[in-house]
């Protein structure tokens, strides 16, 4: 096998079930490190979870002063709580079973500080109704629709009306606005700074109109991981990155301006040789996300082939250097989309002095951990 210098091999690459997440701490530290550079403040930082979903990356944030958590899931939520956070805001609107396993966290752990995103009325009665008698009110977060048509509610007349059925609901304290530009990831850093500060135009001036009724709005969390510098230039905003703890190839090439480096990569091993060009490799679709067009990893040392099948537990690839690799060896792969790629795996391998000598559990990747 012949590779290129490779920073993330390790040295007792034997002893490791293929495939396998593995995770670099020092890496991990530098990328908080420019996440706190950028920001200008662990306070201005609320990180999304559902990234990494590991209890040992949040107390790593938690060592640099960041105490503001964003999660996806009501296990994130418990993962992160249970894990030293202060503050916890499910970006999610709870339903269902949910808004009760809600209540049932504010209960279990009352010294943090909770709160959610609404877009609906109806959601807001039901958490009125569980929270009315709770020990602390429940921070929400009106969720506004910036451009990207998933979730929440325009900024209007409507979106006015339910801050004011929030704030005159029991139980529930209208905490201010979420905002999320997933949509706006484009490559030219100009273009998507003025794309996010048009789509941004509404939602100020919905705060400002909210503010001139008397209607108090503490905290705008605003963006994900392609607009984080974007909105760190705006003193009035919380940042809510969360792909820059461990970046990924996706980003790396899309959003090449922002100084994040990887921190995760695959362990795969070659299981065939099915033609004298082709390779193949157990990353199948159960390793590695399969929701982004194919490629859907950078193989070091294989940047050149051609990524021509994936399916469960196969994945192969068409190269002259084929001739080059064995049966059994290894390659590392960069995910192309590193947050459904950790949720694929029980565990990932910790590597420090060149070798891979620990693992952690991806606790929140369960639906269900205690509530």
């Amino acid at each position: 096998m012949i590779m290129s210098t490779n920073p993330f091999q390790i040295s007792n690459e034997a002893e490791i079930l293929s495939p396998s997440l593995l995770v670099y701490p020092d890496r991990i530290f530098r990328n908080l490190e420019r996440m706190l550079q950028l920001a200008g403040s662990p306070e201005r930082l609320r990180p999304h979870v559902k990234t990494h979903k590991l209890p040992e990356i949040v107390g790593m944030q938690i060592s640099q002063g960041v105490v503001k958590f964003k999660c996806a899931t009501i296990s994130e939520c418990e993962m992160t709580a249970g894990s030293g956070a202060r503050e916890v805001l499910l970006a999610h609107q709870p339903t269902g079973p949910n808004a009760a396993r809600l209540r049932f966290l504010a209960d279990r752990f009352p010294r943090v500080i909770w709160g959610t995103i609404i877009d609906d009325a109806g959601v807001v009665e039901i958490l009125s109704t569980l929270f009315a008698e709770a020990e602390n009110p429940l921070k929400v977060y009106l969720d506004l629709d910036c451009g990207m048509h998933r979730s929440g509610i325009v900024p209007g007349e409507g979106a006015f009306a339910l801050c004011k059925k929030i704030e005159g609901a029991a139980g529930l304290e209208l905490a201010g606005l979420h905002a999320y530009d997933g949509h706006n990831h484009d490559p030219d850093p100009e273009l998507r700074a003025a794309q996010c500060d048009a789509d941004f135009v509404p939602v100020l001036a919905f705060r400002k109109e909210l503010q001139a009724a008397g209607i108090s709005v503490p905290h705008l969390v605003a963006g994900g991981s392609p607009t984080f510098p974007m909105h760190a230039r705006h003193a009035d905003r919380e940042c809510s990155p969360g792909t820059t703890v461990l970046w990924d190839e996706g980003y790396g090439r899309g959003c090449a301006d922002l100084p994040f480096e990887p921190a995760a990569v695959l362990l795969t091993r070659v299981i065939s040789k099915p033609g004298d060009n082709r390779l193949c490799f157990d990353l199948g679709h159960k390793s590695v996300a399969a929701d982004k067009p194919l490629p859907r990893a950078r193989f070091l040392g294989l940047e050149d082939a051609t990524h021509s099948m994936h399916s469960e537990e196969h994945l192969t690839l068409e190269t002259s250097a084929a001739k080059d690799w064995a049966i059994g060896d290894c390659a590392y792969a960069i995910p192309e989309h590193i947050c459904p790629t950790v949720a694929l795996h029980d565990e990932v391998w910790v590597v420090s002095d060149g070798a891979a000598n620990a693992r952690w559990e991806v606790s929140a990747r369960r639906r269900r951990l205690g509530v």
